[in-house]
Parts: C-alpha cells; sequence; structure tokens
C-alpha cells in the first residue's frame, strides 16, 4: 500500500484567524480528514469490462477504518446477513462508483488484507491446528502483503489461453476440443453460489457446487452464449476437459501470496501454511 498524504488535509489550529467563541474567547478550529492508501490491484485491472471502474486500473483508493467502521463489525444484524465485511469494504473504498462485489475476488482479498492492517495493524495472532501434531496453537503472521500472483502474458500464451478486451479468456478443452470462453468470478458470484448451496442442503438435494461453478463461469462455447447449451456443456463434460478448465483457470486468476512458515510452539513442526482467515482477522484480542 502507498500513502496518499497529498489530498489529506492536517489535523491543524488556524492561528491567523482563530474562530471567537461564545464570550468573545478565542477558540480552536479543527480540520479532521482520514488518511488513505493506495492498494495494488492483483488484477492489475485487467480482467474488469471495458465498462467497469477498474478496468485498467492498477490500484484502488481506501481510507484508513474508523470508529464508525467498527460499528459496521460489531453489528449483530450485519453479522448474521454475512454481509458485515462487504459493507465495511464498501465503506472504505474512495471512489463510490465502484461495487464491492463486482470486485475479482483476488482484488478483494488484497482489499480486506489491506482494510484490516490500516485498523488494527499488520501483526496478526489466530489459533492454527498443527498439520503434525494436530494440536491448536498460537500462530503470529505478517499481513504485509509482499508479493502478487499475477500470471506472465507469456506463459498464458504458450498455455494457449487469449484473453479478450472484454476480460474475459478463451481455451481449448483437450478432449471434446470445444472453444470455451471464460470469465473470472467476483463477489456477486460467490453469493450466488454460496446461497445456491444453501438452498441445495435445507432442500436435501445433493450438492453440485463444481457443475454449478462451472455454468457460472462458462460465458460461452464455441460462441453460443446460451444457458441451455452451457448447462448441457457442463453436464456432459468429460473430466479431464473439467479439470484443465479448472486448472488454466487456477492459473489465470490473480490474487495475493500469503503463505508463510509456521513453526509449531508444540511440537516445533515447520511447514508453509497460507495465512488462515478466522474470527480474530477483524476482531482481534484486546
Amino acid at each position: 500500500m502507498r500513502n496518499n498524504e497529498d489530498r489529506l488535509g492536517t489535523n491543524s489550529i488556524d492561528g491567523d484567524a482563530p474562530p471567537q467563541t461564545k464570550g468573545g474567547q478565542s477558540g480552536a478550529s479543527f480540520s479532521f480528514s482520514t488518511p488513505t492508501e493506495f492498494v495494488e490491484l492483483p488484477s492489475g485491472g485487467r480482467f474488469y469490462p471495458q465498462d467497469h471502474p477498474l478496468h485498467g486500473k492498477v490500484d484502488i483508493e481506501i481510507r484508513h477504518m474508523t470508529a464508525k467502521d467498527e460499528d459496521i463489525l460489531t453489528s449483530e444484524t450485519l453479522i448474521k446477513k454475512g454481509i458485515a465485511i462487504e459493507r465495511l469494504l464498501q465503506n472504505v473504498i474512495v471512489d463510490k462508483t465502484i461495487d464491492v462485489n463486482s470486485l475479482l475476488v483476488g482484488d478483494k482479498n488484497a482489499l480486506v488484507i489491506a482494510t484490516r492492517i490500516t485498523g488494527y495493524g499488520a501483526d496478526y495472532h489466530t489459533r492454527v491446528i498443527c498439520p503434525s501434531c494436530s494440536k491448536s496453537v498460537e500462530g503470529q503472521f505478517d499481513l504485509e502483503i509482499k508479493e502478487l500472483y499475477r500470471a506472465q502474458e507469456e506463459d498464458i500464451v504458450e498455455r494457449g489461453i487469449k484473453v479478450t478486451d472484454a476480460g474475459t479468456f478463451i481455451l481449448n478443452t483437450p478432449i471434446m476440443d470445444a472453444m470455451v470462453e471464460v470469465r473470472l468470478m467476483n463477489g456477486h458470484d460467490e453469493e450466488y453460489l454460496n446461497k445456491l448451496a444453501e438452498s441445495k442442503r435445507k432442500k436435501k438435494l445433493i450438492e453440485s457446487f463444481l457443475t454449478d461453478q462451472l455454468r457460472r463461469m462458462i460465458v460461452s462455447v464455441n460462441g453460443d452464449s446460451s444457458a441451455a447449451l452451457i448447462a448441457e456443456f457442463v453436464n456432459h463434460m468429460p473430466a479431464r476437459d473439467s479439470r484443465h478448465l479448472r486448472t488454466m483457470y487456477q492459473y489465470v486468476v490473480p490474487d495475493v501470496k500469503l503463505a508463510q512458515e509456521f513453526i509449531c510452539a508444540s511440537c516445533e513442526h515447520s511447514q508453509e501454511l497460507e495465512v488462515p482467515f478466522t474470527v480474530d482477522f477483524f476482531w482481534p484480542k484486546q
């Protein structure tokens, strides 16, 4: 993250013309301005459609968390609805034309981490289950983003993937040799898939997260974008084609790299772990 101090006012007292308080006494005039930061987007703005505010943008400006933002994090109503984090992120984004749920998942992850740092710092303590001894121990992590994952253009081309101006990418499946156009999923897609999975669980239906996800991210097959054809294609797709599609998707999708070394305090086992997002992330212990 980089500061945006040039735009900020300072908490200052105007010594040249102090305002008069009741009774003729001089008073102090304070101007409060919340600091902002620019957060680098893992996507570099590459996979957004041309009409999206972040198309071609390399970063996004956020303001620091405030005490008022903490009200959002402690709102039982928002927590029960599962939208407290989204509401917080929407609040801190400076450009209000940006819908937080339209952010690509990797970009949203970067925003979540940066927002947490502005509020509570980069030191993150949480309980971790040791992969070796299976005991619950305290892990300490540094949330400063030191590396982004962003597939290189030459590697994308080498894998037979073509990125379009619309922010989608096209590839051919190895078995059916179908030309499949795919888009990267955003917050709206995550919300849709989670609600669909929950609905199926309540109805005691067989969960189908994998095929639901494929139907959601595929834009067209051999140039045909009809939902019925895409559903039929997904249902009859050979497993090798499905795996190839998912592997290429994971290769293309940009994200933050937060794998760090973990040393178990109980058995001293050492291993690189992905930083876990637990309840302590936005609700750190006092």
